[in-house]
């Protein structure tokens, strides 16, 4: 379903610090409560958006409060469509170790890349790696 009937959107910038984006998941999903989305799908959005906002905070500003979080978000009544980006170098997501395997359980990488495709419908990076864009469907959609 490609409905760009937007109900709701906002962009901003965050700071690179640590608790910078509670507003901005807080605002995200009062609009999808307000909207009737049920709890399994705000639980995932909820996850998506914030790890992907402390990959960037982390990974890939490095904690530099000089740099920012770049913030979109778009709610309609069938999806949500939201984009994350820093102004760090990037990353390759083909040398980002798989935590299931055996070897990586006990690493501090790449779980947050697996949550948000395990809750999204859509995840997709840009070729340089500092910019994430996110899609789900409502349940049901």
């Amino acid at each position: 379903m490609e409905d760009n009937q937007w109900l709701w959107s906002t962009e901003l910038e965050i700071p690179s610090e640590h608790g910078s984006g509670e507003g901005v998941v807080r605002d995200v999903l009062s609009q999808l409560e307000r909207l009737g989305w049920i709890e399994q799908d705000m639980f995932g959005v909820h996850l998506a958006l914030e790890e992907a906002m402390v990959n960037a905070i982390k990974h890939g500003n490095g904690m530099d409060v000089s740099k920012r979080v770049h913030v979109i978000c778009k709610i309609s009544a069938a999806r949500i469509w939201m984009e994350v980006s820093d102004e760090g170098e990037g990353f390759d997501l083909a040398e980002i170790p798989d935590p299931t395997e055996d070897e990586n359980l006990d690493r501090d990488s790449g779980r947050g890349i697996l949550l948000m495709n395990s809750f999204m419908s859509h995840v997709k990076y840009n070729e340089q790696g500092n910019c994430v864009t996110m899609e789900k469907f409502r349940e049901g959609e």
